[in-house]
C-alpha cells in the first residue's frame, strides 16, 4: 500500500517533468493532464491487481500496461515528441533521455507485479514462471525506484545545467 502512496505522489510528478522541459516549445497543460491521467490509471490498476483482487491480477495488470504504453506512444510518437523535436539541442536531448526512463526503467515494475501476483486466480496462468524465480518483488520495486527517480532528476538537473550555461554565455 505505502509503495502505491509513493509512486501515486512521485510517477505524476515525473509526468509534470515532462511538460515543464517541453513549455518551452509549447506544450500545454492539457497534455501534462493526459500524462497525469494516464499514470494514474496505470497506478490504481495495478494496485487493484496486487492488493484487491488478485485472483484478476493479469487483466489488472493489463489495464495497467495499456496505460503505460499509451504514455510511451505520446511521448515517443505523439504530441511529446513532436514538441521535443520543434526545440531540438538540450531539450531534444533530455526528451529522449526521459523517453528512455520510461521505456527501459519503468519495464522493470511489470516484473515487479508479476512476481507479487504470481500463483493466485487468473494469473497463476501468466505469471507462474516469475513466481518461480525466488526474487523479492520488493527488491525489484526498490531497484526500479532508484534507477528511475534519481535517473529523471539527474536528467533535468542536467538541462537545467545546460540551458543556465547557454543563458550566461549569451
Amino acid at each position: 500500500f505505502f509503495r502505491y502512496v509513493d509512486w501515486i505522489l512521485t510517477v505524476p510528478l515525473m509526468c509534470v517533468e515532462f511538460y515543464l522541459i517541453l513549455k518551452v516549445a509549447g506544450a500545454t497543460k492539457k497534455l501534462m493532464w493526459t500524462l497525469i491521467g494516464a499514470s494514474t490509471v496505470m497506478l490504481v490498476t495495478g494496485y487493484w491487481g496486487e492488493a484487491v483482487d488478485r485472483d484478476n491480477a493479469a487483466m489488472w495488470g493489463l489495464v495497467s500496461g495499456l496505460a503505460y504504453f499509451y504514455m510511451v506512444y505520446l511521448i515517443m510518437f505523439g504530441k511529446a515528441k513532436s514538441l521535443a523535436a520543434a526545440a531540438g539541442g538540450s531539450v531534444l536531448s533530455a526528451h529522449n533521455m526521459l523517453c528512455k526512463f520510461v521505456l527501459v526503467g519503468w519495464a522493470i515494475y511489470p516484473i515487479g507485479y508479476m512476481i507479487g501476483t504470481a500463483g493466485t486466480g487468473d494469473a497463476a496462468q501468466w505469471y507462474s514462471f516469475m513466481g518461480n524465480l525466488n526474487i523479492d518483488m520488493n527488491v525489484v520495486y526498490n531497484i526500479g525506484d532508484a534507477i528511475n527517480k534519481i535517473g529523471f532528476g539527474l536528467v533535468v538537473y542536467n538541462l537545467a545545467v545546460n540551458s543556465s550555461s547557454k543563458a550566461e554565455a549569451a
